[in-house]
This record gives structure tokens, C-alpha cells and sequence, in this order.
């Protein structure tokens, strides 16, 4: 592959899509990675399941997400009409109502199943959920007080972190808008002078090691929680990466509505921050070698089975067709790293394809007239960049330039797929034309 001169990315797209708050939901259909994840790995699946309680409206069908979940839920219904379900087939019949958001019908299965097995810990953890979805806390910490005693070794601290953040928020006023105080520390936001940094140094020096691992549990558990990832972006900042740091906050504001004096003053701190860096001719390495020591993340993304199953349409020939990620990122690589295409990305070889994605700049010009594409954007290049089978470069025509923007963009061109020159990128959109993404279904 060619060099890279790359600036950052930073804006990260939150899509808030319900209002809904889930925590410690065990679903045996969703089996989790090492945490922390990288950031943008993190965010995808999150978002992810997110969608899954979104119910269709105006006629549309439902996402195959959610379509999956209602098929589980089909035939684990089915099957308590022959026999009584076991532990395990309950705790997941009623985590799979919680997903959907059909809450009432969780607890009515959750409590019955958990009054018969008070020793099964899914079930202690699902209806602590299901009763902080409810909106009743107080009966939400009753049973999470159970899970915690019988929750396994490793996933206790998680459950004690949920369960302080439901004693908290049961002190508050329903419509509170704060930071959580998770960990007893005030988060400084991004330094400056030398005293601010001291104080940041402190603080984070003070967090838990696993403080980013634990928080992003309670963000999959509560994947439409805009508060819990106020506290990423906090978090991220604290281990100094203030690119990150300003697009979840970023997101938080614009795409979750939070409104705090507290969140936008940080927002504006750790963007202005963010931005500092990326003009000092060397943003991108700065900003690494700032936090580089300080997150490791131990997955690239946290979900282990993906639930994103995108269907393909039928190949226009002469037309412009939809190229989801999902086809893109299939792609592998041998042990001489000589690309193995799919099926339906070979076939739309030479053809007119159009994508969303995040454009990655290849050099430090205003306007540039090649860019890398991707799937969701990078806080920090060095320690998130893509694998090479998630790279597009796009061209524009011959002298035709654009700018660079941080916001989601809509690519139309002509794929070509490269299988021989290990010097160049496996896909390249030529003479494309770069528009604003529209709203998102």
C-alpha cells in the first residue's frame, strides 16, 4: 500500500434513535469481545444495538435486525407452548423483549422465571433491567443487588458499576441531565495551561485501569444512553485523546439533545483542542503520541458475531447500485496478502456504485482531489486505522477538487477492484462525485 499522510477524523455521527434505556441485558445471541474496543469499532456495534428497538413507521418494514429478533422471540414462544422453558431460555425470551422494547412482556416472563430460579444470575440482571426501563429504580436495584451477588468474576465489576449508576440516577430528578459520578473524580476537560494538566494528570491517575472497558459494557448494555457516552467522551478525553473526546461530546449535544453547561463547555474545549492539534502540521502523530500509552484497546470491535446482515439486490448493469460495507470488509487477504474478492463485489467490478462513508485525507491540502473513504470515522489514525480490506480511495475527475468535511458523504463512481499491484488500495472509485449524506433510515 501506498504511503499515507493523513490527518484525523473526528466527527462521530450518534444516532440517537430511541429513548429508551437498556443495562445488563444477557442475551445468548450476543457474545462480546474483549473490551475496551477500538472507538470506531465500538460505536458501530453499539449503534447497532441501538436499532434494534426501533419499530418501523409509515408502512415500512422492519430492519432484518430487528426482523432476527422477532424470529427469535417467534420460536422461543413457540417452544413454551410445547414445554416450560428452561433458565437460560427464559432470561433470553425476556432479554429479547427488552431489545424490542416491549417491556411490560419482560417482566411478566422475567419475574415468573426468576421467582422460580432466585439463584439464576441472567435473570436477576434481566429484571433489574427490565425494571429500570420500566422507570421504577428502586425495584431495579433490588435485583441488581442480587446479580451482583451472583454474578460471575467477570463480569461483577460491570454490575456493580451499573448498580451505582442506578442508585444514582434514583437520587436525581427524572429529568436530571448530569454526569455521572461513576468513578468520584471531576473530569478536567482538555488542558491547556500547566496547572490544568497537572489537575488532569491527577485525575487520571485516579480512574480504574478497566474504567473505558467497564463504561463501554454499560454503553452496549444501554446502547441509547447519551449519558453513558458523555462519560466515554470524558473518559477518552482523560487518556488524552482529544479528538475522540470532542466528537462523542459532539455527538452527545447534536444527536442526543443532552443539554448540560457543563457538556458544552467541555464540547467546546476538547473541539478547539482537537482542532489546535490538527493545524499544527502534525496533528494526527501529536495527538497519538499524546494518549498512545494511555488506551489499549484489546478488540477491534466488541460484538464477536456482527448483527448486520445487509440484503443484496439485484446488480444493475447500467445503473448505480448500493455497495454496503458488509460486501466491502468481506473481503480477505492470503498469507501473501493477494486479495480474495466475494461474489457480488466482483460482479459489481467496473460498474457504477454508490456508499455512505467518512472521507480520510491524504495530504494536508484544503482541496484535494483523492480521498479515502470510510466506513465510520477515526479518532485517532495511528491506533484505529482500518484494515486494509476497509480502505476505498476515491478519485475525482480530472481536475475537479473538493474540500475535506468531517460530516457523513455520499460517494457515486465507478468501482475498481485491484487484485494484482499490492502497492495500490484493493478498491478505488473513480471520477466520483462527493455529496452530503441525506438522513439515514
Amino acid at each position: 500500500m501506498r504511503p499515507l499522510f493523513l490527518g484525523i477524523a473526528v466527527v462521530l455521527a450518534l444516532l440517537a434513535l430511541c429513548a429508551s434505556s437498556y443495562a445488563g441485558l444477557y442475551y445468548s445471541g450476543e457474545q462480546y469481545a474483549e473490551l475496551p474496543s477500538q472507538w470506531r469499532g465500538f460505536l458501530l456495534d453499539q449503534r447497532t444495538l441501538r436499532t434494534i428497538a426501533v419499530q418501523p413507521s409509515g408502512g415500512a418494514a422492519a430492519g432484518p435486525i430487528r426482523k432476527r429478533y422477532q424470529a427469535e422471540v417467534e420460536k422461543l414462544t413457540q417452544l413454551a407452548q410445547k414445554r416450560k422453558l428452561t433458565a437460560d431460555e427464559a432470561a433470553d425470551l425476556g432479554a429479547l423483549h427488552l431489545r424490542l422494547g416491549d417491556i411490560a412482556r419482560a417482566i411478566e416472563i422475567l419475574r415468573i422465571a426468576q421467582k422460580e430460579n432466585p439463584h439464576h444470575f441472567h435473570l436477576a440482571a434481566n429484571l433489574g433491567t427490565a425494571w429500570q426501563m420500566q422507570g421504577d429504580l428502586a425495584q431495579a436495584a433490588t435485583c441488581l443487588e442480587q446479580a451482583v451477588r451472583l454474578a460471575p468474576a467477570q463480569l461483577r465489576k460491570a454490575e456493580q458499576l451499573h448498580l451505582r449508576l442506578v442508585r444514582l440516577r434514583a437520587r436525581q430528578p427524572r429529568d436530571a441531565v448530569e454526569l455521572d459520578d461513576l468513578f468520584g473524580i471531576e473530569y478536567a476537560g482538555p488542558g491547556g495551561k500547566l496547572e490544568a494538566d497537572r489537575r488532569a494528570q491527577r485525575q487520571r491517575k485516579r480512574l480504574p485501569d478497566d474504567a473505558v472497558a467497564l463504561v463501554q459494557q454499560l454503553a452496549l448494555w444501554l446502547p441509547a444512553d447519551g449519558r453513558l457516552l458523555w462519560q466515554l467522551g470524558e473518559l477518552a478525553g482523560a487518556n488524552g485523546d482529544v479528538a475522540t473526546a470532542a466528537a462523542i461530546l459532539d455527538g452527545c449535544v447534536t444527536e442526543f439533545g443532552l443539554r448540560s453547561d457543563l457538556l458544552r463547555e467541555h464540547r467546546r474545549a476538547y473541539r478547539a483542542a482537537a482542532e489546535q492539534r490538527a493545524k499544527s502540521g502534525d496533528g494526527a502523530r501529536t495527538q497519538h503520541e499524546s494518549h498512545a500509552g494511555l488506551f489499549k484497546p484489546r478488540s477491534s470491535r466488541p460484538l464477536v458475531h456482527q448483527l448486520d446482515p445487509t440484503p443484496l439486490p439485484p446488480i444493475d448493469p447500467k445503473g448505480v447500485n448500493d455497495l454496503p460495507w458488509s460486501v466491502v470488509t468481506e473481503t480477505t487477504l492470503d498469507q501473501q496478502y493477494r486479495p480474495k474478492f466475494p461474489r457480488y463485489l466482483k460482479d459489481l467490478d467496473g460498474k457504477q456504485v454508490t456508499l455512505h462513508g467518512y472521507l480520510q485525507p491524504l495530504g494536508d491540502d484544503a482541496d484535494l482531489n483523492a480521498f479515502l473513504l470510510v466506513e465510520y470515522p477515526i479518532g485517532c489514525w495511528y491506533c484505529e486505522q482500518p484494515e486494509t480490506t476497509a480502505i476505498i480511495l476515491i478519485e475525482l475527475p480530472e481536475g475537479k477538487t473538493h474540500p475535506y468535511v468531517r460530516s457523513q458523504v455520499r460517494v457515486r463512481g465507478k468501482l475498481f477492484l485491484n487484485a494484482s499491484d499490492p502497492e495500490n488500495f484493493l478498491y478505488t472509485i473513480r471520477d466520483a462525485e462527493i455529496n452530503p449524506s441525506e438522513p439515514r433510515p
